[in-house]
């Protein structure tokens, strides 16, 4: 889930599933901009986790490829920022990619998901454009669902795979 930077909005989210800001105990961020990192501290009994480092309160623990006590796997998935990193989850359903900003969608565009429109979507705030379509193309390959940083989540066309 992108955490935003609208906190009556996320706890509103949060309540409709029944959750409050206490219940959650690892936020992982995909990358620093404002809109995924600014609420990681609403989360106060979580510790927050980036591709490297685990945070909690004024400690800092270094850990490698997926996250501890987890079978979930970190992947690097740069280009809208070179931090960025991707979640793997195997699951009953597949392989489900929590994918950040390697594909999103503004609150009013109309989310597209074929192929040819992943590959091509434009990122205004894209980093490095040949980076990011081979991000875009390892989580294609891979995954089964994708979660997008910003959209709902969607199944991957077979024919995606592979690429």
């Amino acid at each position: 889930m992108d955490l935003g930077i609208n906190k009556k909005l996320l706890l509103g989210r949060l309540k409709k599933e029944g959750l409050k800001s206490e219940d959650i105990d690892v936020v992982f961020l995909t990358h620093y901009h404002p809109d995924h990192a600014f609420l990681a501290a609403i989360f106060e009994k979580a510790i927050i986790l980036d591709e490297n480092t685990i945070y909690e309160e004024d400690k800092e623990t270094d850990y490698e490829e997926r996250i501890p006590g987890t079978n979930i796997k970190i992947i690097a998935t740069p280009g809208h920022a070179s931090e960025h990193f991707s979640l793997l989850i195997q699951s009953i359903k597949g392989i489900i990619v929590i994918a950040g900003d390697v594909f999103w969608w503004p609150d009013n565009e109309r989310q597209e998901t074929s192929r040819m429109s992943l590959l091509e979507h434009k990122d205004p705030f894209v980093k490095d454009e040949k980076v990011l379509l081979e991000s875009r193309k390892k989580v294609l390959a891979i995954a089964d669902w994708i979660i997008p940083g910003h959209g709902v989540m969607f199944r991957n066309n077979r024919t995606n795979k592979g690429i």
